[in-house]
């Protein structure tokens, strides 16, 4: 498996993911009416153009969607058995067409599962940051792993 199992996550890791992905209008447009968010603000650059940032702002769950997704080749892919659930999203500076993410992990809590032996929890806080090097989205993640076979 590409992903990490439960005990070879150690509090305090630091992963940088790659790769960076610059965001496209198109990306922005297939998200939000895929999940039908019609926001103006989003989708309708007249409006965006008289409103506070002056252009489109892309859809912040598309940044959280991004940032989250591209760390899965280096922790989870095939080792996770679910999220159990996102806490603490935050959004401090808006993304916008053009924009290039990056993004980082850090593991904050490994335990195991109390319900579930066979299981570890992990928390993981997901950071992504702009071209400038700006926080653009954080969140904490906790995900129920897998633990090595014996």
């Amino acid at each position: 498996m590409a992903g990490k199992y439960f005990e070879e996550f150690k509090v305090g890791e630091v992963f940088q993911h790659q790769p960076a992905r610059t965001v496209t209008e198109t990306d922005n447009l297939l998200f939000s009416t895929l999940t039908l968010n019609l926001q103006p603000l989003h989708l309708d650059s007249e409006f965006s153009k008289k409103a506070e940032f002056g252009q489109r702002l892309v859809n912040s769950i598309f940044t959280l969607g991004l940032i989250v997704g591209v760390s899965v080749a280096d922790l989870t892919l095939g080792t996770t058995v679910g999220n159990l659930g996102f806490e603490k999203v935050e959004f401090p500076k808006p993304v916008f067409i053009g924009d290039t993410l990056y993004a980082e992990t850090e593991i904050k809590e490994v335990r195991p599962s109390k319900s579930r032996p066979q299981w570890g929890v992990v928390i993981f806080e997901h950071r992504g940051r702009n071209q400038r090097g700006e926080l653009v989205m954080s969140c904490r993640r906790a995900g129920m792993m897998r633990r090595k076979p014996a």
